[in-house]
Protein backbone atom coordinates (compact mmCIF):
# COMPACT_ATOMS: atom_id res chain seq x y z
CA UNK A 1 0.00 0.00 0.00
CA UNK A 2 2.82 2.39 0.85
CA UNK A 3 4.51 1.82 -2.53
CA UNK A 4 1.19 2.29 -4.30
CA UNK A 5 0.63 5.54 -2.43
CA UNK A 6 4.12 6.71 -3.25
CA UNK A 7 3.61 6.13 -6.98
CA UNK A 8 0.32 8.00 -6.93
CA UNK A 9 1.78 11.29 -5.74
CA UNK A 10 4.88 10.90 -7.91
CA UNK A 11 3.02 10.23 -11.15
CA UNK A 12 2.66 13.12 -13.66
CA UNK A 13 -0.61 14.37 -12.16
CA UNK A 14 0.81 14.19 -8.65
CA UNK A 15 3.92 16.10 -9.68
CA UNK A 16 1.83 18.76 -11.44
CA UNK A 17 -0.29 19.20 -8.32
CA UNK A 18 2.88 19.44 -6.24
CA UNK A 19 4.27 22.15 -8.49
CA UNK A 20 1.03 24.13 -8.36
CA UNK A 21 0.54 23.75 -4.61
CA UNK A 22 4.11 24.53 -3.56
CA UNK A 23 4.52 27.29 -6.14
CA UNK A 24 1.28 28.90 -4.96
CA UNK A 25 2.43 28.75 -1.33
CA UNK A 26 5.75 30.34 -2.28
CA UNK A 27 3.99 33.04 -4.28
CA UNK A 28 1.64 33.75 -1.38
CA UNK A 29 4.60 34.12 0.96
CA UNK A 30 6.12 36.66 -1.42
CA UNK A 31 2.88 38.63 -1.55
CA UNK A 32 1.88 38.47 2.12
CA UNK A 33 5.06 38.09 4.15
CA UNK A 34 7.06 40.13 1.65
CA UNK A 35 4.46 42.89 1.61
CA UNK A 36 4.22 42.94 5.39
CA UNK A 37 7.98 43.06 5.84
CA UNK A 38 8.25 45.86 3.29
CA UNK A 39 5.60 47.87 5.11
CA UNK A 40 7.41 47.27 8.40
CA UNK A 41 10.77 48.30 6.95
CA UNK A 42 12.42 44.98 7.83
CA UNK A 43 16.02 45.31 6.61
CA UNK A 44 16.57 41.65 5.69
CA UNK A 45 13.34 41.14 3.75
CA UNK A 46 14.96 39.80 0.57
CA UNK A 47 17.12 37.37 2.55
CA UNK A 48 14.17 36.01 4.53
CA UNK A 49 12.04 35.65 1.38
CA UNK A 50 14.90 33.84 -0.36
CA UNK A 51 15.16 31.48 2.61
CA UNK A 52 11.43 30.79 2.61
CA UNK A 53 11.56 29.95 -1.09
CA UNK A 54 14.56 27.68 -0.60
CA UNK A 55 12.78 26.01 2.31
CA UNK A 56 9.65 25.32 0.26
CA UNK A 57 11.78 23.84 -2.49
CA UNK A 58 13.64 21.78 0.10
CA UNK A 59 10.32 20.17 1.04
CA UNK A 60 9.71 19.43 -2.65
CA UNK A 61 13.11 17.76 -2.97
CA UNK A 62 12.53 15.26 -0.18
CA UNK A 63 8.93 14.52 -1.24
CA UNK A 64 9.50 14.08 -4.98
CA UNK A 65 13.27 13.66 -5.48
CA UNK A 66 12.97 15.54 -8.80
CA UNK A 67 15.13 18.68 -8.78
CA UNK A 68 13.89 19.76 -12.22
CA UNK A 69 10.40 20.41 -10.85
CA UNK A 70 11.80 23.29 -8.77
CA UNK A 71 11.83 25.48 -11.88
CA UNK A 72 8.11 24.84 -12.23
CA UNK A 73 7.53 25.76 -8.59
CA UNK A 74 9.46 29.00 -9.05
CA UNK A 75 7.51 29.80 -12.23
CA UNK A 76 4.17 29.40 -10.43
CA UNK A 77 5.42 31.66 -7.62
CA UNK A 78 6.29 34.31 -10.21
CA UNK A 79 2.81 34.08 -11.74
CA UNK A 80 1.32 34.77 -8.30
CA UNK A 81 3.60 37.80 -7.91
CA UNK A 82 2.53 39.06 -11.34
CA UNK A 83 -1.07 39.35 -10.15
CA UNK A 84 0.03 42.87 -9.24
CA UNK A 85 0.11 43.78 -12.93
CA UNK A 86 -3.65 43.41 -13.62
CA UNK A 87 -4.77 44.18 -10.05
CA UNK A 88 -2.77 47.38 -9.53
CA UNK A 89 -2.26 48.28 -13.17
CA UNK A 90 1.51 48.53 -12.74
CA UNK A 91 3.99 47.84 -15.57
CA UNK A 92 5.33 44.31 -15.61
CA UNK A 93 8.86 45.70 -15.23
CA UNK A 94 7.96 46.81 -11.71
CA UNK A 95 8.00 43.14 -10.76
CA UNK A 96 10.88 42.15 -13.01
CA UNK A 97 13.71 42.11 -10.48
CA UNK A 98 11.84 40.26 -7.73
CA UNK A 99 10.54 37.75 -10.28
CA UNK A 100 14.03 37.22 -11.66
CA UNK A 101 15.30 36.63 -8.12
CA UNK A 102 12.68 33.91 -7.55
CA UNK A 103 13.51 32.15 -10.82
CA UNK A 104 17.25 32.31 -10.16
CA UNK A 105 16.79 30.86 -6.67
CA UNK A 106 14.81 28.01 -8.24
CA UNK A 107 17.46 27.47 -10.91
CA UNK A 108 20.27 27.57 -8.36
CA UNK A 109 18.66 24.96 -6.10
CA UNK A 110 17.82 22.85 -9.16
CA UNK A 111 21.52 22.74 -10.03
CA UNK A 112 22.56 22.06 -6.44
CA UNK A 113 19.83 19.43 -6.12
CA UNK A 114 20.91 17.60 -9.27
CA UNK A 115 24.47 17.43 -7.98
CA UNK A 116 23.90 16.94 -4.27
CA UNK A 117 20.37 15.63 -3.60
CA UNK A 118 21.77 12.38 -2.17
CA UNK A 119 24.10 14.35 0.09
CA UNK A 120 21.13 16.19 1.59
CA UNK A 121 19.82 12.91 2.97
CA UNK A 122 22.94 12.31 5.07
CA UNK A 123 22.79 15.00 7.76
CA UNK A 124 21.50 18.45 8.62
CA UNK A 125 24.88 20.10 8.10
CA UNK A 126 24.98 19.07 4.46
CA UNK A 127 21.46 20.38 4.01
CA UNK A 128 22.54 23.67 5.55
CA UNK A 129 25.49 23.79 3.17
CA UNK A 130 23.27 23.09 0.17
CA UNK A 131 20.88 25.85 1.20
CA UNK A 132 23.69 28.35 1.63
CA UNK A 133 25.30 27.32 -1.66
CA UNK A 134 22.05 27.67 -3.63
CA UNK A 135 21.34 31.09 -2.13
CA UNK A 136 24.87 32.28 -2.90
CA UNK A 137 24.62 31.09 -6.51
CA UNK A 138 21.26 32.81 -6.78
CA UNK A 139 22.67 36.05 -5.37
CA UNK A 140 25.63 36.05 -7.78
CA UNK A 141 23.36 35.36 -10.74
CA UNK A 142 20.93 38.05 -9.64
CA UNK A 143 23.72 40.61 -9.34
CA UNK A 144 24.68 40.22 -12.99
CA UNK A 145 21.25 39.59 -14.52
CA UNK A 146 19.24 42.01 -12.39
CA UNK A 147 21.82 44.72 -13.04
CA UNK A 148 21.07 44.40 -16.76
CA UNK A 149 17.31 43.83 -16.79
CA UNK A 150 15.71 46.28 -14.35
CA UNK A 151 18.22 47.61 -11.82
CA UNK A 152 16.73 49.57 -8.95
CA UNK A 153 18.64 52.38 -7.26
CA UNK A 154 19.69 50.07 -4.44
CA UNK A 155 21.14 47.50 -6.80
CA UNK A 156 22.85 50.19 -8.89
CA UNK A 157 24.65 51.27 -5.73
CA UNK A 158 26.66 48.02 -6.02
CA UNK A 159 27.48 48.41 -9.72
CA UNK A 160 30.88 46.85 -10.36
CA UNK A 161 31.08 45.71 -6.73
CA UNK A 162 30.04 42.06 -6.55
CA UNK A 163 31.93 41.59 -3.29
CA UNK A 164 30.02 44.40 -1.62
CA UNK A 165 26.70 42.97 -2.81
CA UNK A 166 27.57 39.53 -1.49
CA UNK A 167 28.53 40.93 1.89
CA UNK A 168 25.39 43.08 2.15
CA UNK A 169 22.88 40.69 0.56
CA UNK A 170 24.43 37.36 -0.42
CA UNK A 171 25.49 36.44 3.12
CA UNK A 172 22.02 37.23 4.44
CA UNK A 173 20.39 35.11 1.72
CA UNK A 174 22.80 32.28 2.53
CA UNK A 175 22.21 32.50 6.29
CA UNK A 176 18.42 32.34 6.03
CA UNK A 177 18.59 29.57 3.43
CA UNK A 178 21.01 27.52 5.54
CA UNK A 179 18.38 27.55 8.29
CA UNK A 180 15.20 27.24 6.25
CA UNK A 181 16.22 24.54 3.75
CA UNK A 182 16.66 21.98 6.58
CA UNK A 183 13.39 23.22 8.10
CA UNK A 184 11.58 22.72 4.79
CA UNK A 185 13.25 19.34 4.39
CA UNK A 186 11.92 18.29 7.81
CA UNK A 187 8.40 19.40 6.86
CA UNK A 188 8.74 17.39 3.65
CA UNK A 189 9.76 14.29 5.61
CA UNK A 190 6.68 14.58 7.83
CA UNK A 191 4.38 15.06 4.84
CA UNK A 192 5.93 12.16 2.94
CA UNK A 193 5.71 9.73 5.84
CA UNK A 194 2.21 10.46 7.10
CA UNK A 195 0.05 13.09 5.42
CA UNK A 196 0.55 12.28 1.72
CA UNK A 197 0.11 8.48 2.05
CA UNK A 198 -3.08 9.11 4.03
CA UNK A 199 -4.41 11.58 1.45
CA UNK A 200 -3.67 9.51 -1.65
CA UNK A 201 -5.60 6.59 -0.21
CA UNK A 202 -8.53 9.01 -0.43
CA UNK A 203 -7.94 10.42 -3.91
CA UNK A 204 -11.01 12.71 -4.09
CA UNK A 205 -9.87 14.31 -0.82
CA UNK A 206 -6.30 14.54 -2.14
CA UNK A 207 -7.42 16.44 -5.24
CA UNK A 208 -9.87 18.60 -3.31
CA UNK A 209 -7.23 19.53 -0.74
CA UNK A 210 -4.71 20.43 -3.45
CA UNK A 211 -7.18 22.59 -5.38
CA UNK A 212 -8.34 24.28 -2.15
CA UNK A 213 -4.78 25.18 -1.17
CA UNK A 214 -4.06 26.59 -4.63
CA UNK A 215 -7.27 28.65 -4.66
CA UNK A 216 -6.66 29.90 -1.11
CA UNK A 217 -3.09 30.99 -1.87
CA UNK A 218 -4.06 32.84 -5.04
CA UNK A 219 -7.07 34.46 -3.34
CA UNK A 220 -5.11 35.66 -0.32
CA UNK A 221 -2.33 36.91 -2.57
CA UNK A 222 -4.79 38.85 -4.73
CA UNK A 223 -6.38 40.48 -1.66
CA UNK A 224 -3.00 41.36 -0.16
CA UNK A 225 -1.77 42.84 -3.43
CA UNK A 226 -4.98 44.87 -3.78
CA UNK A 227 -4.21 46.43 -0.41
CA UNK A 228 -0.98 47.74 -1.88
CA UNK A 229 1.39 45.71 0.30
Amino acid sequence: MREKSLSQWQNPMGILLGVLVLGSIWGMSEATIGGGLHAAGFPYRSGLLAGIGIGIMGAALIIYKRPAMLLGIGSVAVLVKLLAVPILGVPIMCKANSSIAVLLEALALTIVGIMLVRQMDKNVYRRMGCGALAATLGAISFFFIGMQVAPCNYLLGFKGNLGGFLVSEGLVWAAFSAILLPAGYLVGVKLKRKTLPWLVRRMPLYYATSVSIIAFCWGISAVTISWGL
